[in-house]
């Protein structure tokens, strides 16, 4: 089962994917916002087939909306025009930081992580997906 990760930003979509055992999730892209992004999204679900499409939503840290919360609902509901999968929301918060923390460790400059925050903070939303609905592990003798 493969599933697609979505993090929604005003300039940026940042996209990852999980292997077809829904066990682990890797960086695909960054998507532009320049009013061709609902036909770039379209052309990575035809490539990766998903099940589903999980998407961040940028929650404050007390877990009430934002006006980020309402844009990212808004893009969503525009998304459902071109696409007939599951949308599956999923808390956010912080993931960015926790990208941005992980690519200061690798030493990137600063352009570097520019390009790959978006990605990496969407892999991370979809890690963090993944390992919450993994199926209990039975302990048999």
């Amino acid at each position: 089962m493969r599933i697609l990760c979505l993090d929604i930003g005003e300039r940026r979509i940042g996209v990852a994917v999980s292997d077809e055992t829904g066990t682990l999730a890797r960086g695909l892209a960054t998507v532009e916002r320049n009013g061709r992004e609902f036909e770039q999204l379209v052309r990575l679900v035809k490539e990766n087939l998903p099940e589903k499409i999980v998407y961040g939503l940028p929650v404050r840290l007390d877990g009430s909306l934002s006006a980020q919360t309402e844009k990212t609902l808004s893009f969503i509901e525009e998304l459902k025009k071109f696409l007939k999968l599951p949308l599956v929301p999923w808390d956010e918060r912080l993931t960015t930081r926790e990208a941005e923390n992980i690519l200061l460790q690798a030493d990137l400059s600063r352009h570097k992580r520019k390009r790959l925050r978006d990605k990496l903070s969407a892999q991370i939303i979809l890690q963090s997906y993944l390992e919450a609905n993994r199926p209990p592990v039975s302990e048999e003798p």
